[in-house]
């Protein structure tokens, strides 16, 4: 008897990381709706592939972030338009305003650490695993960006189909 599991005709995977990916334009729409207004003390740090399909960036930042970057949506941006498959939003670096656009398929992490939650991806067509870099590029609080995930990884979901190869 064979321990092999079958692959699945289904893609499971995609369809989940799909469905996660959602939550993530379901929240930012609601910001948007309030007039980009975030409740409480809610704020996101948002890490995307730079290089991914359909991201605009700035030359100058996609110079200094050729892989991965991690932004933050807290006190500073502005214009945030959210659509089914991605946003735009404004934000500041290093007092230099510029604007992005990032498909929800770039994403590879969504934190909003006001309430402990997190959301890791997979990049779309991308490595398994996302290359470590620098802290958030945008000007933000002097706070330091938190890790995706938590000791009791708590509030973290984390979706590894175990693709094959």
């Amino acid at each position: 008897m064979e321990d092999m599991t079958p692959d699945s005709l289904i893609p499971y995977d995609e369809i989940v990381q799909e469905a996660l990916r959602a939550v993530v334009g379901r929240v930012l729409g609601q910001v948007q709706d309030s007039g980009g207004n975030l409740p409480g003390n809610h704020h996101f740090y948002i890490t995307f592939k730079t290089g991914a399909p359909g991201v605009s960036i700035p030359p100058h930042l996609k110079q200094r972030f050729p892989d991965e970057m991690t932004i933050v949506l807290q006190n500073k941006f502005w214009e945030l338009k959210v659509t089914e498959d991605q946003f735009s939003v404004g934000l500041s670096f290093n007092q230099v305003p510029a604007k992005l656009v990032v498909p929800f398929a770039a994403i590879t992490a969504f934190v909003d650490p006001a309430v402990d939650f997190g959301l890791q991806f997979q990049a779309a067509g991308g490595d398994d695993e996302p290359e470590p870099h620098g802290d958030a590029g945008n000007d933000s609080p002097d706070a330091e960006a938190p890790a995706a995930t938590s000791e009791d990884g708590s509030n973290v979901v984390t979706v590894d189909f175990g693709r094959k190869k």
